[in-house]
């Protein structure tokens, strides 16, 4: 029922007629939201007018009203910005952690969507011109992959240009800041951009010949060293650990230093993420990049190939970290480098997009011929974006494909923005001539 229901919202299916809150206050939907697919609220920013007043927040969805105490998002931080709750039943009030009462309404599920549910799903999964793709000519395809690539590298140069403002015009702390961003990997990139912005790089670089102060500013920025940080079951464990107490004790000293203040460690989010990708070894990783001089703008400059890319970003954990995955709690050893894919979608993400911003910055063609030259070396994506239109019947055969497909499904299908779009015109176009036959 639940998943019923989030589709119902999504795409606003919502009944005929007025709906109000439990409240009797009438509710106006402007903007649903922005679905999301980890831990926290259902949709984001979402836009919703309740009464006279027009809210811009969250919404949680869920089959009854209660299941919000049975999911504890009453304790949960995360949930504090949620503007309505909506339910297919509401069976009692909600409050948030912070003990403010959250607007309700029931949301009845049209008896036609419930007919057509699993049909209206599969529909959702595939982007409407999908029977049309097959038929496309390579030159048609290609000519449009090409722009949607180009796209994609001038939006991300926008955001590394806003990043570049944040950071005082120093290129080498804006890719810093945006090796950390995609160092969380979807799921933490809002809370590893946002400690990127707490290290001061002209103070760090005083220590980076010690690995261990490094460690201990970055484990420290991140909030990781605060036990509240560590899960119950691992905390008495932690807290006696000989490794765990020096770095607190490192970061302490360095803190005072440099007047370092740490984010707030319930922004980062664990729920539903392999080890692997915990921050504590994301930070470690980070931290011995960092120390073998492999975290600069510089070093990706100077890089000709995509094999000596993913040599310069290629890294591993300390020590500790070799048989840990958070602080406590031992695991069996392994050298916790990044993988293949890893590599991979940092090389994406973050090197390419620089290299191609700071060319156009400098006017320098020649950066951005090879960053376009660095994607074709590169393997596609594998995600469900790029494996949808693999579906479809178009081949992708390298990250430049991969890139251009992502640009066309985010900036274009999710958008409904289909009189823009190339495969769309063709699609339309057949669709007005099998009408006149």
């Amino acid at each position: 029922m639940e998943e019923l229901l989030h589709y119902v919202w999504k795409h606003k299916l919502f009944p005929l007629g007025e709906m109000k809150t439990t409240d009797g206050l009438p509710v106006e939907v402007i903007d649903t939201g922005l679905p999301n697919r980890h831990a926290g609220p259902d949709f984001f920013n979402a836009k919703v007018r309740i009464g006279e007043t027009l809210w811009v927040g969250n919404v949680e969805i869920h089959g009854q009203a209660s299941d919000w105490y049975r999911h504890g998002h009453d304790h949960d931080p995360k949930y504090d910005n949620v503007v309505l709750h909506v339910a297919k039943v509401v069976d009692t009030e909600v409050r948030t952690a912070n003990g403010h009462s959250i607007p309700q309404m029931e949301l009845p599920v049209p008896q036609s969507v419930t007919d057509h549910y699993q049909e209206l799903v599969a529909t959702d999964h595939r982007v409407p011109c999908h029977q049309v793709i097959p038929l496309l000519s390579p030159l048609t395809v290609h000519g449009w992959l090409s722009a949607l690539l180009i796209e994609r590298l001038e939006r991300k140069t926008q955001s590394i240009g806003e990043r570049l403002a944040r950071c005082e015009g120093s290129w080498e702390a804006a890719y810093f800041s945006t090796l950390a961003r995609n160092y969380g990997f979807g799921v933490n990139g809002d809370a590893f951009e946002a400690w990127a912005a707490t290290i001061p790089l002209h103070a760090v670089d005083h220590h980076r010949d010690d690995l261990f102060q490094i460690e201990a500013i970055f484990m420290g920025q991140a909030g990781l060293l605060q036990p509240e940080a560590i899960p119950e079951r691992h905390r008495a464990d932690a807290l006696a650990d000989g490794y765990f107490s020096r770095l607190q004790r490192e970061y302490q000293y360095l803190a005072h230093k440099f007047g370092l203040k740490p984010i707030d460690c319930h922004q980062w989010r664990f729920l539903r993420l392999r080890p692997q990708n915990f921050p504590h070894i994301r930070l470690s990783q980070l931290a011995r990049l960092y120390y073998e001089r492999r975290a600069g703008l510089s070093q990706v400059l100077a890089c000709q190939s995509a094999k000596e890319l993913a040599d310069t970003l290629r890294t591993s954990v300390t020590p500790y970290w070799q048989n840990h995955y958070t602080f406590g709690a031992p695991c069996e050893p392994s050298d916790k480098t990044l993988s293949a894919a890893s590599l991979n979608l940092l090389m994406i993400n973050t090197a390419i997009p620089m290299l191609f911003a700071y060319g156009r910055h400098k006017g320098a063609e020649a950066l951005c011929d090879r960053a376009y030259s660095l994607l074709e070396e590169l393997r596609a994506e594998d995600n469900h974006i790029v494996r949808m239109w693999r579906e479809c019947g178009l081949k992708v055969a390298h990250a430049g494909d991969s890139q251009a497909l992502i640009q066309l499904k985010t900036e274009y299908c999710d958008r409904k923005d289909c009189l823009r779009c190339r495969f769309g015109y063709e699609f339309i176009k057949g669709k007005k001539g099998r009408g006149e036959r």
